[in-house]
C-alpha cells in the first residue's frame, strides 16, 4: 500500500467519523420535544388567563363597591339636609308633606322618595337660584337615579336633571322612625327621626343603611301631661 492509499483511507474514516458524531434528531425525538412544548405553552396560557380573569373580576367588584358607596354617600348628605318645606310643581298648589314617597304628581315612577334639602352651594347668590334644591330618588330600569331641579318649585316645562347612582336595583323601599317605630308612612307635614332605605340588588341581595335626619322634636312625657 502506497502513501497515497494511505492517506485515502484515514480521510474515508475521519469522514465516517464525523458523520457519526454530527447526526441529526430523529423522528420520536422531534416529537417528544414538540409534546413538551406544547404542554409547557398550554400551562403558561393557562396561568396568564386566569390571572387576566381574576384581576377583570377584582376590578370589577371594586366598581361595584365603589358606585355603592358613592352612592350612599350622595343619599347621606341630601337627607341629613332635609328642609322643612313643602315643592311647588308645574305652578300648582304647594304640595302636603315635606316628603314624598309615590307621588305620580312628584314622581313618574311608582319607587321613589322626593324632599327638598338645604345647602346647595351659590356662594354670594351669583346665580340665578336659591341655596334649597328639590330632589327626587326613583327607580327605573333597575337604577336607582337622584333627580333634582333648578328651582325649589319647578316651573312649567323644566327638564329635571338626572343623575344614575346605583344599577342592578331590582326594588326599593323607604322606611321612616318618629322616635318610637319604623313605618312605611308619614303624617302631613311631620320629619321623622331616621330616614331606612333597602335596595334588592342582583349580585349582594338586600342591603339596608339608615340615616339620621332632623326630624320633629317628640313631646315628652310633662309635655303629655300638660
Amino acid at each position: 500500500m502506497n502513501k497515497t492509499q494511505l492517506l485515502l483511507g484515514e480521510a474515508c474514516a475521519l469522514s465516517s467519523a464525523y458523520r457519526v458524531q454530527t447526526r441529526g434528531f430523529t423522528l420520536l425525538e422531534v416529537l417528544i420535544a414538540v409534546a413538551i412544548f406544547s404542554v409547557i405553552s398550554m400551562a403558561s396560557f393557562s396561568i396568564f388567563q386566569t390571572v387576566l380573569s381574576s384581576d377583570s373580576v377584582s376590578k370589577a367588584r371594586t366598581e361595584r363597591i365603589n358606585e355603592l358607596q358613592r352612592g350612599f354617600l350622595i343619599i347621606e348628605r341630601d337627607l341629613l339636609q332635609i328642609a322643612r318645606r313643602s315643592v311647588r310643581l308645574q305652578g300648582e298648589a304647594p304640595l302636603d308633606s315635606f316628603l314624598h314617597t309615590n307621588n305620580e304628581r312628584y314622581s313618574s315612577y311608582e319607587q321613589g322618595l322626593g324632599f327638598v334639602r338645604h345647602g346647595w352651594t351659590n356662594p354670594g347668590l351669583l346665580l340665578p337660584r336659591s341655596e334649597m334644591q328639590a330632589v327626587v330618588y326613583q327607580l327605573n330600569d333597575n337604577v336607582l337615579q337622584r333627580v333634582h331641579f333648578n328651582f325649589v318649585d319647578a316651573v312649567v316645562g323644566e327638564a329635571p336633571k338626572v343623575r344614575p347612582l346605583i344599577s342592578q336595583v331590582e326594588k326599593v323601599d323607604f322606611e321612616f322612625y318618629d322616635g318610637k317605630k319604623w313605618q312605611n308612612t308619614l303624617q302631613e307635614n311631620s320629619l321623622p327621626t331616621a330616614i331606612a332605605i333597602e335596595l334588592d340588588t342582583q349580585d349582594y341581595g338586600v342591603i339596608r343603611r339608615q340615616f339620621l335626619v332632623a326630624g320633629d322634636q317628640l313631646p315628652t312625657q310633662d309635655d303629655d301631661d300638660e
